[in-house]
């Protein structure tokens, strides 16, 4: 049992002081220079367990990999459709979602939300541009 909470601990560890968003793979990679026998099917296992546990959001992306965020406090990411990255929106602006979610013409109670936004990254204009 000890070795599958080092394990987990690993991918959480690499999770949380990232901000790529990697992808399953990605996370296999690197916890492998830390555990050379950790197996891609203990990554996906340990991911999912702490998913639902609610210690890292995974991000489903249209046609592509899941992505996975350390970073459980609400924010927004965006999704560049030409490069695949998810990059978090940093904003001054503050949207009341709690007003929203309170809002009495709402059809139901509303436990969580999501918003998420797509278009092109600032670098993939750059490219472009030239």
């Amino acid at each position: 049992m000890e070795r599958y909470s080092k394990q987990r601990q690993a991918i959480k560890e690499n999770l949380i002081n990232r901000y790529d968003h990697p992808t399953a793979d990605e996370i296999y990679n690197d916890v492998r220079l830390i555990l050379p026998n950790i197996s891609l099917g203990t990554v996906y296992r340990n991911l999912s367990m702490l998913v639902e546990k609610g210690e890292i959001l995974k991000l489903a992306t249209d046609g592509g990999p899941d992505r996975f965020d350390g970073d459980i406090k609400p924010h927004f990411h965006f999704y560049c459709r030409s490069c695949d990255r998810v990059m978090d929106i940093k904003t001054s602006k503050v949207v009341d979602m709690d007003a929203i979610m309170d809002d009495t013409e709402l059809p139901g109670k509303v436990d969580n939300y999501k918003i998420e936004f797509y278009g092109r990254c600032q670098d993939c204009l750059n490219v472009e541009a030239k």
